[in-house]
């Protein structure tokens, strides 16, 4: 079992900046990847980036030129510049992981992103 954390959230005004972490427990070898989705109210969840354990990352459109997700071993952040009142939901972090052949995804909890035009 993995157990994720995510902090860093809050309120922010359009073009400012806010820097999401994400902590992984337990069985942490057994991660193959890490990454930030978003669910904004009445919508689905969606992808907004991964970064593989080799560093190989990826971006959903919306985040390109603006996000950058990084990582040190069992931790993954977010660093959101310039974001925009569209960009306010609930950030989960995910962390899909194989075990003894079996394929998981573990999820944390999520932590809101609220920004103000």
């Amino acid at each position: 079992q993995v157990q994720l954390a995510e902090s860093g959230g809050g309120l922010v005004e359009a073009g400012g900046s806010l820097r999401l972490s994400c902590v992984a427990s337990g069985t942490i070898y057994s991660i193959t990847a890490m990454g930030w989705y978003r669910q904004a109210p009445g919508k689905q969840r969606e992808l907004v980036a991964t970064i593989t354990n080799d560093g190989s990352t990826n971006y959903a459109d919306s985040a390109r030129g603006r996000f950058a997700i990084s990582r040190d071993n069992a931790k993954v952040f977010l660093q959101m510049n310039t974001l925009k009142p569209e960009d306010t939901a609930v950030y989960y972090c995910k962390a899909p992981a194989s075990f003894r052949g079996v394929d998981y995804d573990f999820w944390g909890q999520g932590t809101q992103v609220t920004v103000s035009s």
